[in-house]
């Protein structure tokens, strides 16, 4: 259960990461706070769209599932459910393969880096990586009814 914990509090951050992006891009906030970073210029280039919709946004959704799902699968009704687990995987997966590209766009298509979004990359590695830990579950104690 420890591993749905750690997954809830990093996606929860994401999502603040993610919303402060989100709302910069809606010219809801002032200027982005990058230090020595590229973040304007990533943040403004074409890349920064998918679809027409701004890739923070994705981020917002995605941080809130990845939440939602850990949160729920910490409820002793869920808490030894394997869809839970198999449903982090696969939405914190995706998230880990989406980065990747939006990285590899940084580094060689736009020659930027933007702090923020190397931030989101480490929190969304993290979420998925503690999902990981819940295949490594003993069978005994993922068959064991759930206790309140």
């Amino acid at each position: 259960m420890t591993h749905r914990m750690i997954a809830a509090t990093l996606a929860l951050i994401g999502f603040f990461v993610s919303l402060y992006l989100s709302l910069w891009k809606l010219g809801l906030m002032g200027m982005m706070a990058c230090g020595t970073g590229s973040c304007e210029r990533v943040q403004l280039s074409p890349y920064a769209y998918l679809f027409g919709i701004p890739v923070a946004f994705f981020g917002v959704v995605g941080y809130l599932a990845i939440f939602g799902v850990s949160i729920l699968g910490l409820q002793p009704r869920f808490a030894n459910e394997r869809w839970v687990v198999a449903a982090l995987i696969a939405v914190t997966g995706a998230g880990v393969a989406f980065t990747g590209y939006l990285s590899y766009l940084e580094a060689f298509i736009i020659d930027a880096w933007c702090r923020w979004c190397l931030i989101s990359a480490a929190l969304i590695l993290g979420t998925f990586i503690s999902s990981l830990f819940g295949l490594k579950t003993p069978a005994t104690q993922r068959d064991a009814p759930a206790t309140v």
